[in-house]
């Protein structure tokens, strides 16, 4: 037995034993009314507004699941996730990792804290240093974060692309981002993700960039990952066509605020939230009978979040709306069935 073969050996016995000491009903990350807002300056010189990015958000993420957060661009979806990676501080609310708060970890935990949190960006090409190749660009965080020994790090780095499916690893160590493929660069960014074995995988569009068929290919590749290691993973994205075959629960966005959380069997077959509907009428549909039918979608465009509306912010394009009530009053959560939370005066 080789070295190499021990050492991976010993190390998922060791994580296999961390692993049955938790319950997949503990929370690993919960966002608690998260609000991310970003000051407006005239000239400058003095507060002029706020734009309402992120507006009293919450959610907890178990130990290896999967969610998604979806909506359209300019929804919040990104700085949500920005604001988890640590990139932005809260306006209000908190944001909690295995019960420790972000807001007061200190530089050293912060550290641990962004090793425990792989990133999986959406421009493969522009998330690779285009002057490193594929072996430094694996080897720099490692070197970051304190791994000094170099079969180490040689260690993963042949462990991490042989799971990403760049085999042999030989092959593509002396390569710079240029000479790979779409797809054979975003397979580095979640190489890179995964080496220092996260318990936490954030992918911001993942496939949005890639070509329909590789599209696929990654998405199984994420999904053999996330089983293989117990991973929890927080998938945004604006296309429900891919989140169907992706995740367990489902977060739909709209003007900075979560009108919808559920089971994603219950937002395929039977959305609740006008907006949400909408956007399943939306979703591309593969049968070619319906490829010339003219969709039903909300007129209007989403609000401005410098100055959202009142009430319910999907009011003034809702074709539901409930004169007196929704442009005045911000509708709570309801729960009109079990594991379907909701925020639309419908169902009160």
């Amino acid at each position: 037995m080789t070295m190499d073969n021990t050492v991976t050996q010993a190390h998922e016995a060791e994580k296999s034993k961390a692993e049955t000491m938790r319950s997949k009903d503990d929370v690993l990350l919960s966002v608690q009314d998260l609000k991310i807002w970003f000051e407006l300056r005239k000239f400058g010189f003095g507060i002029s507004g706020y734009v309402h990015a992120v507006d009293g958000v919450s959610f907890d993420l178990h130990y290896g699941e999967t969610i998604a957060i979806v909506g359209e661009s300019g929804c919040g979806k990104t700085t949500l996730m920005k604001s988890i990676l640590a990139l932005y501080q809260p306006t209000d609310g908190e944001i909690y990792f295995e019960g420790r708060r972000l807001s007061k970890l200190r530089s050293s935990e912060m550290r641990e804290y962004r090793s425990n949190v792989g990133y999986v960006q959406q421009d493969p090409y522009g998330a690779l240093p285009p002057f490193m190749n594929v072996q430094t660009i694996l080897e720099e965080p490692m070197i970051i974060n304190g791994i000094k020994d170099k079969e180490e790090r040689r260690e993963r780095i042949y462990r991490v692309l042989e799971e990403v499916k760049m085999s042999p690893p030989e092959d593509f160590l002396e390569k710079f981002p240029h000479m790979l493929s779409g797809g054979q660069q975003q397979r580095i960014v979640l190489a890179r993700a995964m080496e220092l074995e996260p318990k936490l995988i954030v992918a911001d569009e993942p496939v949005s960039m890639l070509d329909a068929s590789v599209r696929v290919e990654i998405l199984r590749l994420m999904q053999s990952l996330q089983k293989r290691h117990d991973l929890a993973v927080i998938y945004i994205t604006h296309d429900l066509s891919t989140v169907r075959y992706f995740s367990e629960r489902v977060f739909v966005m709209y003007a900075g605020q979560a009108v919808e959380k559920t089971l994603i069997d219950s937002i395929v077959h039977d959305p609740l939230h006008p907006y949400s509907q909408a956007l399943m009428e939306a979703t591309s549909d593969p049968d070619a009978e319906n490829a010339t039918r003219f969709r039903d979608v909300p007129p209007g465009e989403p609000p401005s979040l410098v100055k959202p509306p009142s009430g319910c912010r999907f009011h003034p394009r809702c074709p539901y709306k409930i004169d007196g009530l929704c442009e005045v009053e911000m509708p709570p959560h309801f729960t009109p069935k079990p594991n379907q939370m909701v925020a639309c005066w419908l169902y009160r």
